[in-house]
Protein backbone atom coordinates (compact mmCIF):
# COMPACT_ATOMS: atom_id res chain seq x y z
CA UNK A 1 0.00 0.00 0.00
CA UNK A 2 1.19 3.50 -0.76
CA UNK A 3 1.26 5.43 2.57
CA UNK A 4 0.93 8.78 0.81
CA UNK A 5 -2.37 7.71 -0.72
CA UNK A 6 -4.05 6.26 2.36
CA UNK A 7 -5.50 9.51 3.69
CA UNK A 8 -6.38 11.85 0.79
CA UNK A 9 -8.44 14.74 2.09
CA UNK A 10 -11.79 16.23 1.13
CA UNK A 11 -12.17 19.99 0.90
CA UNK A 12 -14.75 22.36 -0.56
CA UNK A 13 -14.47 25.72 -2.26
CA UNK A 14 -16.45 28.88 -2.87
CA UNK A 15 -15.28 32.05 -4.59
CA UNK A 16 -14.40 35.03 -2.37
CA UNK A 17 -17.31 37.44 -1.94
CA UNK A 18 -17.07 40.49 -4.15
CA UNK A 19 -14.12 39.15 -6.09
CA UNK A 20 -13.48 40.88 -9.43
CA UNK A 21 -10.52 38.99 -10.84
CA UNK A 22 -11.67 38.06 -14.30
CA UNK A 23 -14.55 35.88 -13.21
CA UNK A 24 -16.97 38.27 -14.95
CA UNK A 25 -15.45 37.29 -18.27
CA UNK A 26 -15.77 33.62 -17.40
CA UNK A 27 -19.41 34.20 -16.49
CA UNK A 28 -19.94 35.86 -19.86
CA UNK A 29 -18.35 32.87 -21.60
CA UNK A 30 -20.63 30.48 -19.69
CA UNK A 31 -23.64 32.47 -20.93
CA UNK A 32 -22.15 32.36 -24.45
CA UNK A 33 -21.90 28.57 -24.19
CA UNK A 34 -25.57 28.32 -23.23
CA UNK A 35 -26.85 30.65 -25.95
CA UNK A 36 -24.70 29.07 -28.65
CA UNK A 37 -25.96 25.65 -27.58
CA UNK A 38 -29.51 26.86 -28.20
CA UNK A 39 -28.49 28.22 -31.60
CA UNK A 40 -26.79 25.00 -32.69
CA UNK A 41 -29.59 22.76 -31.52
CA UNK A 42 -31.98 24.92 -33.54
CA UNK A 43 -29.88 23.93 -36.57
CA UNK A 44 -29.93 20.22 -35.69
CA UNK A 45 -33.58 20.23 -34.49
CA UNK A 46 -32.73 18.08 -31.45
CA UNK A 47 -30.02 18.09 -28.81
CA UNK A 48 -28.85 17.95 -25.21
CA UNK A 49 -29.54 21.37 -23.72
CA UNK A 50 -29.59 20.56 -20.03
CA UNK A 51 -26.44 18.42 -20.06
CA UNK A 52 -24.50 21.38 -21.45
CA UNK A 53 -26.08 23.91 -19.11
CA UNK A 54 -24.95 22.06 -15.99
CA UNK A 55 -21.36 22.10 -17.28
CA UNK A 56 -21.12 25.59 -18.82
CA UNK A 57 -19.07 27.13 -16.00
CA UNK A 58 -16.72 24.14 -16.03
CA UNK A 59 -16.10 24.53 -19.77
CA UNK A 60 -15.53 28.27 -19.34
CA UNK A 61 -13.06 27.94 -16.47
CA UNK A 62 -11.08 25.16 -18.15
CA UNK A 63 -10.70 26.65 -21.61
CA UNK A 64 -10.55 30.38 -20.89
CA UNK A 65 -8.39 30.26 -17.77
CA UNK A 66 -6.92 26.98 -16.53
CA UNK A 67 -5.79 24.74 -19.36
CA UNK A 68 -2.48 25.19 -21.16
CA UNK A 69 -3.50 25.10 -24.82
CA UNK A 70 -2.54 26.70 -28.13
CA UNK A 71 -5.33 26.84 -30.76
CA UNK A 72 -2.72 27.45 -33.44
CA UNK A 73 -1.13 24.12 -32.53
CA UNK A 74 -3.96 21.73 -31.62
CA UNK A 75 -1.55 18.77 -31.65
CA UNK A 76 1.05 20.47 -29.45
CA UNK A 77 2.59 17.65 -27.40
CA UNK A 78 2.74 19.63 -24.16
CA UNK A 79 -0.85 20.87 -24.19
CA UNK A 80 -3.22 19.94 -21.39
CA UNK A 81 -5.82 17.36 -22.41
CA UNK A 82 -9.59 17.39 -21.90
CA UNK A 83 -11.72 14.27 -22.22
CA UNK A 84 -15.48 14.16 -21.88
CA UNK A 85 -17.24 11.02 -20.76
CA UNK A 86 -20.58 12.79 -21.18
CA UNK A 87 -19.78 13.37 -24.83
CA UNK A 88 -23.35 14.35 -25.66
CA UNK A 89 -22.47 17.76 -24.17
CA UNK A 90 -20.11 18.41 -27.10
CA UNK A 91 -22.58 20.91 -28.58
CA UNK A 92 -21.51 23.24 -25.75
CA UNK A 93 -17.80 22.64 -26.28
CA UNK A 94 -17.73 23.28 -30.04
CA UNK A 95 -18.52 27.03 -29.68
CA UNK A 96 -15.66 27.37 -27.18
CA UNK A 97 -13.18 25.82 -29.59
CA UNK A 98 -14.42 28.00 -32.43
CA UNK A 99 -14.30 31.11 -30.25
CA UNK A 100 -10.69 30.34 -29.31
CA UNK A 101 -9.69 29.93 -32.96
CA UNK A 102 -9.30 26.19 -33.41
CA UNK A 103 -11.50 26.49 -36.51
CA UNK A 104 -13.68 29.18 -38.13
CA UNK A 105 -16.93 29.70 -36.21
CA UNK A 106 -18.84 29.59 -39.48
CA UNK A 107 -18.23 25.84 -39.71
CA UNK A 108 -20.70 25.37 -36.87
CA UNK A 109 -23.53 26.67 -39.05
CA UNK A 110 -23.78 23.18 -40.52
CA UNK A 111 -23.85 21.47 -37.12
CA UNK A 112 -25.08 17.84 -37.35
CA UNK A 113 -25.84 18.17 -41.07
CA UNK A 114 -24.70 15.56 -43.59
CA UNK A 115 -21.01 16.06 -44.30
CA UNK A 116 -20.32 18.19 -41.20
CA UNK A 117 -17.48 17.21 -38.87
CA UNK A 118 -19.59 18.32 -35.91
CA UNK A 119 -21.98 15.72 -34.57
CA UNK A 120 -23.73 14.90 -31.35
CA UNK A 121 -20.51 13.37 -29.98
CA UNK A 122 -17.03 14.75 -30.73
CA UNK A 123 -14.65 13.07 -33.18
CA UNK A 124 -10.96 13.74 -32.52
CA UNK A 125 -10.06 12.68 -36.07
CA UNK A 126 -12.16 15.46 -37.58
CA UNK A 127 -12.23 18.38 -35.13
CA UNK A 128 -9.13 20.35 -34.05
CA UNK A 129 -8.98 20.71 -30.28
CA UNK A 130 -10.85 17.50 -29.47
CA UNK A 131 -8.67 15.05 -27.51
CA UNK A 132 -11.12 12.15 -27.16
CA UNK A 133 -13.78 10.66 -29.42
CA UNK A 134 -16.65 9.79 -27.12
CA UNK A 135 -19.68 7.61 -27.67
CA UNK A 136 -20.56 4.85 -25.24
CA UNK A 137 -20.40 6.30 -21.72
CA UNK A 138 -17.68 5.17 -19.29
CA UNK A 139 -14.45 5.11 -21.29
CA UNK A 140 -13.04 8.61 -20.79
CA UNK A 141 -11.24 8.14 -17.48
CA UNK A 142 -9.48 4.99 -18.72
CA UNK A 143 -8.24 6.92 -21.74
CA UNK A 144 -7.17 9.81 -19.51
CA UNK A 145 -5.15 7.42 -17.35
CA UNK A 146 -3.44 6.09 -20.49
CA UNK A 147 -2.62 9.62 -21.67
CA UNK A 148 -1.14 10.52 -18.29
CA UNK A 149 0.98 7.37 -18.24
CA UNK A 150 2.14 8.11 -21.79
CA UNK A 151 3.02 11.66 -20.80
CA UNK A 152 5.07 10.39 -17.87
CA UNK A 153 6.98 7.94 -20.07
CA UNK A 154 7.68 10.73 -22.58
CA UNK A 155 8.88 13.08 -19.85
CA UNK A 156 6.09 15.57 -20.46
CA UNK A 157 4.31 17.71 -17.90
CA UNK A 158 0.73 18.15 -19.09
CA UNK A 159 -2.44 17.75 -17.03
CA UNK A 160 -5.31 15.50 -18.11
CA UNK A 161 -8.80 16.76 -17.19
CA UNK A 162 -11.67 14.27 -17.50
CA UNK A 163 -15.30 15.34 -17.16
CA UNK A 164 -17.69 12.58 -16.09
CA UNK A 165 -21.45 12.58 -15.75
CA UNK A 166 -22.76 11.44 -12.37
CA UNK A 167 -24.75 8.70 -14.09
CA UNK A 168 -21.41 7.54 -15.46
CA UNK A 169 -20.46 6.59 -11.89
CA UNK A 170 -22.59 3.49 -12.45
CA UNK A 171 -20.03 2.19 -14.97
CA UNK A 172 -17.55 -0.37 -13.64
CA UNK A 173 -14.84 0.82 -16.02
CA UNK A 174 -14.79 4.19 -14.26
CA UNK A 175 -13.81 2.55 -10.99
CA UNK A 176 -11.20 0.34 -12.63
CA UNK A 177 -9.63 3.50 -14.04
CA UNK A 178 -9.87 5.21 -10.64
CA UNK A 179 -7.97 2.33 -9.02
CA UNK A 180 -5.37 2.44 -11.78
CA UNK A 181 -4.80 6.20 -11.48
CA UNK A 182 -4.25 5.96 -7.73
CA UNK A 183 -2.01 2.89 -8.06
CA UNK A 184 0.21 4.60 -10.63
CA UNK A 185 0.26 7.84 -8.59
CA UNK A 186 -1.07 9.91 -11.48
CA UNK A 187 -1.38 13.31 -9.85
CA UNK A 188 -1.66 14.82 -13.33
CA UNK A 189 -5.15 13.32 -13.72
CA UNK A 190 -8.10 15.47 -12.62
CA UNK A 191 -11.58 13.93 -12.73
CA UNK A 192 -14.52 16.35 -12.72
CA UNK A 193 -17.87 14.80 -11.84
CA UNK A 194 -20.83 16.87 -13.07
CA UNK A 195 -23.14 16.00 -10.17
CA UNK A 196 -26.41 17.31 -11.61
CA UNK A 197 -28.50 14.44 -10.24
CA UNK A 198 -30.08 13.22 -13.47
CA UNK A 199 -29.39 10.86 -16.34
CA UNK A 200 -31.39 9.76 -19.38
CA UNK A 201 -33.59 7.35 -17.41
CA UNK A 202 -34.35 9.69 -14.50
CA UNK A 203 -32.76 10.59 -11.19
CA UNK A 204 -29.27 9.12 -10.86
CA UNK A 205 -29.90 7.83 -7.35
CA UNK A 206 -33.22 6.32 -8.42
CA UNK A 207 -31.59 4.37 -11.25
CA UNK A 208 -28.57 3.17 -9.25
CA UNK A 209 -27.55 5.09 -6.13
CA UNK A 210 -23.98 6.38 -6.14
CA UNK A 211 -23.67 7.99 -2.73
CA UNK A 212 -21.59 8.42 -0.65
CA UNK A 213 -19.72 9.60 -3.73
CA UNK A 214 -16.91 11.60 -2.12
CA UNK A 215 -16.13 8.79 0.30
CA UNK A 216 -15.98 6.29 -2.54
CA UNK A 217 -13.45 8.32 -4.51
CA UNK A 218 -11.47 8.90 -1.33
CA UNK A 219 -11.47 5.16 -0.59
CA UNK A 220 -10.09 4.58 -4.10
CA UNK A 221 -7.10 6.77 -3.22
CA UNK A 222 -8.11 10.16 -4.60
CA UNK A 223 -8.02 13.66 -3.16
CA UNK A 224 -11.61 14.93 -3.30
CA UNK A 225 -12.85 18.51 -3.63
CA UNK A 226 -16.51 19.54 -3.63
CA UNK A 227 -17.50 22.78 -5.35
CA UNK A 228 -20.58 24.72 -6.44
CA UNK A 229 -20.33 23.98 -10.15
CA UNK A 230 -22.09 27.23 -11.09
CA UNK A 231 -19.80 29.48 -9.01
CA UNK A 232 -17.33 30.08 -11.81
CA UNK A 233 -14.76 31.69 -9.50
CA UNK A 234 -14.80 28.68 -7.19
CA UNK A 235 -14.64 26.28 -10.13
CA UNK A 236 -11.62 28.14 -11.48
CA UNK A 237 -9.97 28.06 -8.06
CA UNK A 238 -10.24 24.30 -7.56
CA UNK A 239 -9.16 23.58 -11.13
CA UNK A 240 -6.12 25.85 -10.76
CA UNK A 241 -5.21 24.17 -7.48
CA UNK A 242 -5.54 20.72 -9.01
CA UNK A 243 -3.30 21.72 -11.90
CA UNK A 244 -0.72 23.82 -10.05
CA UNK A 245 -0.68 22.17 -6.62
CA UNK A 246 2.22 20.18 -5.20
CA UNK A 247 2.86 16.84 -6.87
CA UNK A 248 1.82 14.38 -4.17
CA UNK A 249 1.19 11.31 -6.29
CA UNK A 250 -2.53 11.51 -5.50
CA UNK A 251 -5.01 12.18 -8.35
CA UNK A 252 -7.79 14.72 -7.77
CA UNK A 253 -11.54 14.28 -8.10
CA UNK A 254 -13.63 17.46 -8.21
CA UNK A 255 -17.31 16.87 -7.46
CA UNK A 256 -19.11 19.81 -9.06
CA UNK A 257 -22.59 20.14 -7.59
CA UNK A 258 -24.70 21.47 -10.46
CA UNK A 259 -28.27 21.89 -11.69
CA UNK A 260 -29.21 20.15 -14.91
CA UNK A 261 -30.60 22.79 -17.27
CA UNK A 262 -29.12 25.66 -15.23
CA UNK A 263 -30.03 29.03 -16.70
CA UNK A 264 -33.44 28.19 -18.15
CA UNK A 265 -35.95 27.94 -15.32
CA UNK A 266 -38.29 25.28 -16.74
CA UNK A 267 -35.37 23.06 -17.78
CA UNK A 268 -34.10 23.11 -14.21
CA UNK A 269 -37.31 21.45 -13.01
CA UNK A 270 -37.96 19.05 -15.90
CA UNK A 271 -35.45 16.21 -16.41
CA UNK A 272 -37.03 15.44 -19.79
CA UNK A 273 -34.90 18.21 -21.28
CA UNK A 274 -31.93 15.82 -21.31
CA UNK A 275 -32.79 15.55 -24.99
CA UNK A 276 -35.24 17.82 -26.76
CA UNK A 277 -35.93 20.75 -29.06
CA UNK A 278 -37.04 24.33 -28.53
CA UNK A 279 -39.22 25.92 -31.17
CA UNK A 280 -37.61 29.20 -32.37
CA UNK A 281 -39.87 31.43 -30.26
CA UNK A 282 -39.18 29.32 -27.17
CA UNK A 283 -35.49 29.42 -27.97
CA UNK A 284 -35.57 33.21 -28.11
CA UNK A 285 -37.24 33.32 -24.70
CA UNK A 286 -34.65 30.94 -23.28
CA UNK A 287 -31.82 33.11 -24.62
CA UNK A 288 -33.49 36.19 -23.14
CA UNK A 289 -33.68 34.48 -19.73
CA UNK A 290 -30.02 33.49 -19.84
CA UNK A 291 -28.90 36.99 -20.81
CA UNK A 292 -31.21 38.66 -18.29
CA UNK A 293 -29.78 36.52 -15.49
CA UNK A 294 -26.26 37.32 -16.65
CA UNK A 295 -27.05 41.05 -16.66
CA UNK A 296 -28.69 40.87 -13.24
CA UNK A 297 -32.23 41.77 -14.27
CA UNK A 298 -35.46 39.82 -14.01
CA UNK A 299 -36.28 37.68 -16.98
Amino acid sequence: MNPAATQPSTTSATSPPGSDDGTDRLGDRAAFIRTETIRLIEIAKVGHYSSVFSAAEIFAALYYDVMRIDPARPDWQDRDRFLMGKGHAAVGLYPVLGDLGYFPMGLLDGYAHLGSSFGDHPDMTKIPGIDFSSGSIGHALSNGVGMALGGRLAGRDFTVFVMLGDGEMQEGQVWEAALSAAHHRLDRVVAIVDRNGFQLDGGVDDVIGIEPLAEKWRAFGWHVVAVDGHDVGAVRQVLREAKQGPRTGIPTCIIANTVKGKGVSYMETEPGWHLGYLEPADGERAVAEILAARNGVGA
